[in-house]
Formats: structure tokens, C-alpha cells, sequence
């Protein structure tokens, strides 16, 4: 087919403007990054006490932490899933097919009995939920991603691929504002008796509203032209790691730093301030809140920035910068001001990782073709989440208790030497 029958057929196909694709993008990602990030609050303050309390606190903690790693071990299957059907059939059924899953997912803990109630049930149902949301996540982050930067006017996929990476400090500060203001009205007793629950049962109430904006979106006419034209891949995970495995392992390096930054910062360190400034202290809320309100300006500015000059200079320097934000929080952490772990928390959060992430989301699509494109960057995506995320608090707490906080930051170092690789070698893609 030639290049002007293409662009004829593209034509009358429904048009969704760049705009409102970046806004259906960051409301979906946002609801569906409230309710993940729900979950972690939950794991570092509640789920020890009231579905594990017949172990130790060290156990406990980390059951607690083994639950929140099942998440992420479920977004790899969500991610081939999704990639299979998103490279296919589209981007939106799919984004809508997992807000429904991740929102009914979330609701369902808030009515969950707790281990005083049903025994052994009650953790076995709170895994089953978690591995659901991990499901719904893993497919998720994909097709938002590539619905704003498909749309997105050229020379500005950093930009308005940025919008997607917004629900994740829009939906952390809501996660953490609300559990804060419950928390803070309804009083400890309360809040571990019946109120932990209302923040959970909120979700369906944004899903609904989710809902209604993502229905009124299209795919973008680059991926609709290439189902005009009948050239979907027949099996699109097979073929991007056939045709892209240097890509599909790049993209996965580059998500190890910046998501294992990320879940040290605003997870595990709620526990571990817990340690340092005491049970009822909510230090470690106040910073994640400050800093997730921070991460809505810093994050598309670090993105428009990469659309000037290049993506692969940011990523290098988060990656750097990250272990000296994490040595930095530690010191904080024991110094007993609130004001230095706030600000080490800004840093770490704020420089360190949304100098990465601000432009992920457009380098890693601009990595892979359109046909194959959904597959390629949420395997990428999902997997490195996966070896890094989900277990970084978990081997956070095992090191903690093996040699102290130094031997974290050494694990971290790992981590961020592997993505300073993979930024150093994936193809500069911005201009």
C-alpha cells in the first residue's frame, strides 16, 4: 500500500487529540497506580498486626513484604498478556479491561476479614488480590504509555509520554493523602479496627470515573493504520524477542535503578523510619506526600528536557545519583530530623529517579516498531520491575537484619551500575 493510501485511510478513522489522549492516560494510570500504591502504604503500617500476628515482627515484616513482591511477579504475565492483545486488537480495550480487573481487585481488600476472623484464609485471599492487581498493572503501564506517545505531535513524545509516568505520583500522593487523613481522624485504634478499609473501598468510586474517560478514546492512527493494512504480528511477544531481545534487555536494565529507588524511598522506608523516629511517627508519609506532589512538576519537566537533549544524559545521571540519594536518606534516617529525611526523600525521589523516569516511557516505546511495539516495552517494563521492585524491600529487610543499612546501599549500587550499562548502550532515540 502506498504511502497516500495510507494516509487516506488513516483519515476517516476516529481522531482522539494528542491532549486528551495524555489526559486519559494519566487519570487511567493514576486510579490504577492508587490502588497499587494502597497496597504498599498498607504493607508497611497495617497487613503485619491484622493478617499476620502470630509471628515475629522481623517475620511479619517481611510476610508482609512477601506479599507486596507478589504484585510484581504477576506483572510479567500481565505485561505478554496484554502485549499480545494490545499489539492485535488495540490499546484501549485492553487499558479498559485492566481498570476494571485492578479497581474490583482493590475494592475486594477492603471487605477482606483479617487473620483474628477466618485464620490462614485471610492471608491466602490477600496474595490472591495482590497477584489480580499485578495483573492488572502489568498491563496497564504499557498501552497508556503508548497511547500518549502515539498521539503525541513530533519531537514531544518525552513530553506527552510524560503524562502517563504522572499517575504514579498522582497516585501515590492519593494513596498516601488519603491514608493520612484517615489515619489522622479516625485515630491508631480505629484506623487498625475498621478504617484501614475505607481507602480501599474508595477505589470504586475512581474506577467509575476511569472508566468514562478512557471509553471516549481511540488508538492512534499509527496503529490503525497498521491494522488497515492487515500487518499485526500473529504472535507479538514471539516476535519482538526474535527480531528485539538487545532491546527487550536494555529497557528491562533500565527500569532496575529507578523502580528499586523508587520502592526504597516511598515503601520500604516507612518501615524503617518506623524504626528510627518511632511507631506512631508519619515522617516518613509526610515526605512521601511532599514528594509525590513535587514528582507532578518534576516529572514532565525532566521529560521535556530529554525532547531537547537526547534521553540517554538523564538516565545516566539518575542512575549516579540515586546511590548518593539512598547513603544520604540513611543519614537522615538517623540524624532524628524530619526535615533532613524530607529532603532526602525530595532528592532521591525528585532528581534521582524522575530524571529517569520523566522519559521513559518515551524512549522505551521509541525503542521498538508499532507492530510490536506494546509487547517489546511492557516485557522491558514489567520484568525489571519485577527483579528489582518487587523484591527490593524484601531484600532491603533481609539485609537490614544480616548487616545494617550499608549493605542496602551496596545492593542499590548493583542495580544502579546495571542501568548506567543499559542507558550507556540503548540507542539514543529523542531526535
Amino acid at each position: 500500500m502506498t504511502f497516500e493510501a495510507v494516509t487516506a485511510a488513516t483519515a476517516v478513522l476516529p481522531r482522539t487529540s494528542p491532549r486528551s489522549a495524555a489526559f486519559g492516560s494519566a487519570i487511567g494510570t493514576t486510579i490504577e497506580w492508587y490502588d497499587f500504591y494502597l497496597y504498599a502504604t498498607a504493607t508497611a503500617l497495617v497487613f503485619k498486626p491484622l493478617f499476620f500476628p502470630n509471628i515475629s515482627s522481623t517475620a511479619g515484616t517481611l510476610a508482609a513484604f512477601a506479599t507486596y513482591a507478589a504484585g510484581f511477579g504477576a506483572r510479567p504475565i500481565g505485561a505478554i498478556v496484554s502485549g499480545h492483545l494490545g499489539d492485535r486488537v488495540g490499546r484501549k480495550s485492553v487499558l479498559v479491561a485492566a481498570l476494571l480487573v485492578m479497581g474490583l481487585a482493590t475494592t475486594a481488600i477492603g471487605v477482606l476479614p483479617t487473620f483474628a476472623q477466618v485464620g490462614v484464609l485471610a492471608p491466602a485471599l490477600l496474595v490472591v488480590l495482590r497477584l489480580l492487581q499485578g495483573l492488572a498493572v502489568g498491563a496497564e503501564w504499557g498501552g497508556a504509555a503508548l497511547l500518549s506517545i502515539e498521539h503525541a505531535p513530533p519531537g514531544r513524545r518525552g513530553l506527552f509520554g510524560s503524562f502517563t509516568q504522572l499517575g504514579s505520583p498522582a497516585g501515590m500522593l492519593l494513596a498516601t493523602g488519603v491514608y493520612y487523613a484517615v489515619r489522622s481522624l479516625a485515630g491508631d485504634d480505629a484506623f487498625l479496627s475498621w478504617a484501614w478499609r475505607l481507602p480501599f473501598l474508595l477505589s470504586i468510586v475512581l474506577v467509575v470515573i476511569g472508566l468514562v474517560v478512557r471509553l471516549r478514546l481511540e488508538d492512534a492512527p499509527e496503529f490503525q493504520a497498521v491494522k488497515q493494512r492487515n500487518e499485526v504480528a500473529r504472535l507479538p511477544v514471539v516476535e519482538v524477542l526474535r527480531t528485539q531481545p538487545k532491546n527487550v534487555l536494555l529497557t528491562t536494565g533500565l527500569r532496575l535503578s529507578q523502580i528499586g529507588l523508587f520502592v526504597l524511598l516511598t515503601t520500604y522506608s516507612l518501615t524503617y523510619l518506623q524504626g528510627t523516629f518511632g511507631k506512631q511517627s508519619q515522617v516518613g508519609l509526610v515526605a512521601v506526600m511532599v514528594s509525590s506532589a513535587l514528582g507532578l512538576i518534576t516529572t514532565p519537566l525532566w521529560a521535556h528536557l530529554s525532547d531537547r537533549y537526547g534521553r540517554r544524559p538523564f538516565y545516566l545521571f539518575g542512575a549516579v545519583a540515586g546511590v548518593v540519594a539512598l547513603v544520604l536518606f540513611f543519614l537522615a534516617a538517623h540524624s532524628g530530623s524530619a526535615v533532613l529525611v524530607v529532603l532526602a526523600i525530595v532528592l532521591g525521589v525528585n532528581v534521582a529517579h524522575d530524571t529517569m523516569y520523566g522519559p521513559q516511557a518515551a524512549w522505551f516505546g521509541e525503542l521498538f516498531e508499532t507492530r510490536v511495539r506494546y509487547s517489546g516495552a511492557s516485557l522491558g517494563y514489567q520484568v525489571g520491575a519485577v527483579l528489582s521492585g518487587g523484591f527490593a524491600p524484601l531484600i532491603a529487610a533481609a539485609l537490614l537484619v544480616v548487616g545494617g543499612p550499608w549493605l542496602i546501599v551496596v545492593y542499590f549500587g548493583v542495580l544502579a551500575v546495571l542501568t548506567f550499562a543499559s542507558a550507556f548502550y540503548a540507542k539514543e532515540t529523542a531526535r
